[in-house]
C-alpha cells in the first residue's frame, strides 16, 4: 500500500520569502508537510493520534516563545523566519497560549501586532494559524457571504465537513466576531430549499445510535430518499432531514442501497432530479459524507490558484485529516500535494 508521505527535499528556511502563497506554502514545509522519513499506511494513525501533519511541540514554552515572537517584531526589519519557525511549529492550543503570554507581556494583541508587521499572503497565513478552529472557520464563512454575490462552495464546504459540535463552536465564534447570528447571515444570503438544506446541516443531529445498524431504518431511509425522485416533480425534504440527522456510518450504508437499488452513482441521480443551488447542496453534502479527504483533494486540484480556498484547507486540516487529504490529491493528480503547490 502507498505510504502517506512522499519523499521531498529539505527546503532551508532561511531563504528569501516572497510574495506569492505557494512559495510561502513551500517555505512552510514542516508544517503542512511532515519529515519523509516518518512512513505508515493510510489504514493507521499518525503516532501522536492524528491523521494532521501538526503535533504538540515539546518542551513547550509559550512565554519564552512570545519573547521571541516579541523580539522578531520589534527588529528595525521583522525577522520573518524566527515569526514561521514559532507559530507554524505549534498546534493551535499551543499558538493561544501563546497568544495570551504575549499579550501578558505586552499589553497588547498579537494577532494585531502580526497585522502590522507583515503583508501579502504570509500576513494572511499566520493571521489564520492564530485563529481557533472555530474563529477560522467563522471568517471563512463570512468571506464567503461578504460583498457582492454569496460564494456557495466556500459556504457549504465550511459547513459540510464540520460535526455537530464543531458547528455550534462556529456560531458562537461567528457571534462573537461579527455581532452578527450566522443563522441570519444564511438566511439572508440563500433563498428556497437551498436555504432549508444550509440551516438544516447548521443545526444537523445524529438521532440514530452511533455503533449501532439499524437495519430498519437504513431500509425506510432508502425508501424515502426513492420516493423522494420518484415523483413527477423531485421532492428536497426527505433528502434534506435524512442527510443532516443520520451518523456518518449510517449515511454511507444508506447511500450505498440506495446506489444498488437505483443502478447508478447517488451524484448521478441528485444530477438528474435536481437543480441550481439545492443541486449543489446535495452533491457536496454527500460528496462529504462518502469520503470528506476525497472531496478536500478534488476542491483543491479546481482550485489550485485560489489562494483563500488553499490556505482555507491547509490550515483548517492541518490538525485533522490533512495527511489523508493528500493521500486523496496524489491518486487524482498522479503527483503531490507538496509538488503542485511548488
Amino acid at each position: 500500500m502507498e505510504s502517506i508521505l512522499e519523499t521531498m527535499d529539505y527546503i532551508p528556511m532561511n531563504r528569501p520569502v516572497r510574495s506569492n502563497i505557494f512559495s510561502i506554502f513551500s517555505g512552510l514545509k514542516q508544517f503542512f508537510f511532515v519529515d519523509s522519513s516518518v512512513h505508515l499506511h493510510v489504514s493507521l494513525q499518525m503516532w501522536w493520534g492524528t491523521l494532521g501533519t501538526v503535533r504538540p511541540f515539546l518542551p513547550f514554552d509559550p512565554v519564552m516563545d512570545a519573547r521571541q515572537i516579541y523580539a522578531a517584531l520589534e527588529k528595525k526589519s521583522t525577522d520573518v523566519m524566527t515569526l514561521v519557525r514559532i507559530i507554524t511549529n505549534r498546534t493551535n492550543a499551543q499558538r493561544q497560549s501563546i497568544a495570551t503570554a504575549y499579550n501578558n507581556l505586552t499589553q497588547k494583541d498579537l494577532g494585531a501586532a502580526l497585522k502590522k508587521a507583515l503583508s501579502g499572503p504570509l500576513e494572511e497565513l499566520l493571521l489564520a494559524l492564530m485563529m481557533t478552529p472555530a474563529g477560522f472557520d467563522a471568517s471563512r464563512l463570512r468571506q464567503a457571504m461578504e460583498g457582492l454575490g454569496t460564494d456557495e462552495e466556500a459556504l457549504l464546504e465550511v459547513l459540510c465537513t464540520r460535526s455537530p459540535d464543531q458547528l455550534r463552536d462556529i456560531t458562537v465564534a461567528y457571534k462573537e466576531a461579527y455581532s452578527r447570528y450566522l443563522e441570519n447571515d444564511l438566511i439572508g444570503e440563500t433563498s428556497k430549499d437551498f436555504t432549508s438544506l444550509v440551516l438544516a446541516i447548521l443545526k444537523k443531529e445524529e438521532i440514530n445510535r452511533q455503533g449501532v445498524i439499524d437495519y430498519q431504518l437504513i431500509d425506510q431511509d432508502v425508501r424515502n430518499l426513492n420516493d423522494g425522485v420518484s415523483g413527477k416533480k423531485s421532492d428536497p425534504a426527505p433528502w434534506i432531514q435524512i442527510l443532516t440527522s443520520r451518523s456518518l456510518d449510517h449515511l454511507n450504508r444508506v447511500l450505498s442501497t440506495l446506489e444498488e437499488l437505483k443502478g447508478e452513482a447517488v451524484d448521478k441521480t441528485i444530477q438528474k432530479h435536481f437543480s441550481g443551488d439545492l443541486r449543489l447542496g446535495l452533491r457536496i453534502l454527500v460528496r462529504t459524507i462518502q469520503n470528506t479527504p476525497l472531496f478536500l483533494a478534488q476542491r483543491l486540484q479546481a482550485c489550485m490558484k485560489k489562494n483563500a480556498v488553499v490556505r482555507g484547507i491547509l490550515v483548517a486540516r492541518s490538525e485533522e485529516d490533512l495527511l489523508w487529504v493528500r493521500v486523496e490529491f496524489r491518486k487524482l493528480a498522479n503527483v503531490s500535494l507538496y509538488t503542485t503547490i511548488q
